[in-house]
């Protein structure tokens, strides 16, 4: 399969402010892109710049994405590996904008081989039960909202802080008081604590029964990780610490973490997140599949790289649930309820609607 082209869209989804403890997010800064081929197909890939953390704006994935476009045209799409090591040796970093690549060859490569993504990577069938995030905001506000999740049907809640770690324990304290014993909570601090702050509210926060708590620190404290996870009666899951497998090793050989959240995004895609699951699985280590603020066609690629790896056992895919107005996907995957179902088209079986692509900023390369 010979790429003939390639085109990329601004892909802007207007949302209702969400806030995390290093900023708020108006709007998805999204990529999509279509790798065309000569045999007559086009694999699909979608990215969510969050500069806060991976340090891309939609306006330099969308720059890069046109040199990632020229540097493949007229190249071989199922050479996954080498197609994605050219990437690499172009540019370092710029992970994000990768993952839109990664993603369209493995689109590629499964509907060319007739099959839905999570049997082209290795097959697999489980339930997929999200959970549901509350951004950062008031105790009381976010009590609030954690009951009308509850009443929406939500059994698993994710909770965000690390803006002040008094006031946070005081938001867990609310929200598990409003939703009571049998509802689960997961937090994430998104690097908003230092290791003062964090001994503090996790040694709180124990007796609140937290599943576990992702970032709790600025990745360059890792070295702190380790004794913070001995102190702490909370589980330590790694987000902004490993972007990629060799991260995965670092934190595992200093017995830094419990769980490990893979995203895409970080990653740079598929690939190098496969590596980091394996690596994590031979350790013992269960991961996440998680995201930025993706819309239901990366989603997709999510859920069929979760049911393919049963070392992932925890499921962050809220992302376009968390204040996004609309929803310019066709096909792709549905919410029974908080369960997620996949389609089982071959490839991803998402694509963007093409009268929301046709109000966007686009090129083909």
């Amino acid at each position: 399969m010979t790429i003939t082209k390639t085109e990329i869209w601004k892909f802007s989804i207007p949302m209702y402010p969400f806030t995390i403890a290093t900023g708020t997010m108006h709007y998805a800064q999204n990529i999509f892109i279509r790798v065309h081929t000569d045999a007559g197909m086009y694999g699909v890939g979608e990215c969510s710049a969050f500069p806060m953390i991976a340090g891309e704006t939609q306006a330099t994935c969308f720059e890069m994405a046109k040199d990632f476009a020229a540097l493949w045209k007229g190249k071989d799409a199922s050479q996954i590996e080498i197609r994605m090591q050219e990437l690499h040796a172009f540019t370092a970093f710029n992970a994000t904008i990768k993952s839109a690549f990664d993603m369209a060859l493995f689109d590629l490569a499964a509907k060319k081989a007739g099959q839905p993504l999570s049997v082209y990577l290795g097959g697999g069938s489980k339930p997929l039960e999200t959970d549901l995030t509350i951004g950062i905001d008031t105790p009381e506000v976010m009590a609030a909202k954690a009951i009308d999740f509850v009443a929406r049907g939500v059994r698993i809640i994710k909770v965000k802080l690390g803006k002040d770690a008094k006031e946070d324990v005081e938001r867990i304290r609310r929200i598990r008081e409003a939703v009571g014993p049998n509802i689960g909570l997961r937090i994430d601090a998104n690097q908003g604590w230092s290791y003062e702050d964090a001994l503090f509210a996790l040694t709180q926060l124990g007796q609140y029964h937290i599943e576990f708590c992702e970032q709790p620190m600025r990745h360059w404290n890792d070295h702190f990780l380790p004794e913070l996870r001995k102190a702490s009666p909370v589980k330590i899951m790694a987000d902004e610490s490993v972007f990629n497998h060799h991260d995965a090793q670092r934190l595992i050989r200093a017995g830094a973490c419990d769980y490990v959240n893979i995203k895409f995004a970080k990653s740079g895609g598929i690939l190098e997140a496969i590596r980091i699951n394996e690596t994590c699985a031979a350790a013992g280590i269960p991961c996440m599949m998680g995201g930025m603020l993706e819309s239901r066609v990366a989603l997709t690629a999510f859920a069929h790289f979760a049911l393919a790896h049963d070392n992932v056992v925890f499921y962050d895919m809220d992302t376009c649930m968390l204040g996004h107005q609309l929803d310019p996907v066709t096909g792709g995957v549905r919410y029974n309820g908080f369960m997620v179902e996949t389609p089982d088209t071959p490839g991803i079986g998402a694509d963007a609607d093409e009268a929301f692509l046709h109000t966007l900023t686009n090129v083909t390369v």
